[in-house]
């Protein structure tokens, strides 16, 4: 019996090992590094929901992402829109880089009817309703989905995209949006669980 109880235990070792490595942090470039500004104080929230979203013009492969991120919460914090921070809690560089944007517990925010309380927000850099998504791309939003769904507990069930939540937009663009509808971006991230 305690042979038993030992082979148990040491299987359910081996899995919980396997399962954190399979989780480990991804790469994620500090807002320092992309030399953002500091926020403006804003509505907390606790994330419950894994939303994404493109960003909506032509970012290519070999474009600077940290100084498109940069131009993106200028605009955002500007006199335009008046935001807190950029608007998402992190970016994702067609070369599949990960950056951080605000703060998780800070609630996001959008050009659309939808409230994004509740929501993490993951933006994927470029217009994917024209430009195709990069594999390198795909499986870093794949990576930060699994992640996010165990660092915040938030079930990877929620996965949905802006245009899930708003009538007003076609976000996160045709090319993306297809690997939601044929379930394959949450298939694959269930695999990292």
């Amino acid at each position: 019996m305690v042979r038993i109880l030992f082979a148990i235990m040491l299987l359910l070792s081996c899995k919980a090992s396997h399962r954190s490595t399979a989780l480990a942090t991804p790469p994620i470039v500090s807002r320092q590094v992309w030399e953002a500004a500091d926020a403006m104080p804003f509505k907390t929230h606790t994330p419950v929901r894994l939303t994404v979203h493109h960003e909506g013009t032509q970012l290519n492969y070999t474009d600077n992402a940290a100084r498109k991120i940069k131009a993106i919460q200028r605009w955002g914090m500007g006199p335009d829109r008046n935001w807190a921070d950029i608007p998402y809690h992190y970016l994702i560089a067609p070369d599949g880089t990960i950056y951080e944007g605000r703060n998780v517990n800070n609630v996001g925010e959008t050009n659309t009817e939808y409230d994004p309380t509740g929501h993490l927000l993951i933006c994927c850099l470029g217009n994917y309703e024209v430009q195709e998504v990069r594999p390198e791309m795909l499986q870093s939003l794949i990576r930060l989905l699994a992640w996010c769904s165990k660092q915040y507990n938030i079930p990877l069930e929620t996965l949905s995209t802006h245009r899930d939540n708003s009538s007003q937009t076609s976000c996160p663009g045709k090319n993306l949006y297809t690997y939601f509808a044929n379930g394959y971006v949450l298939r694959e991230a269930k695999k990292l669980e």
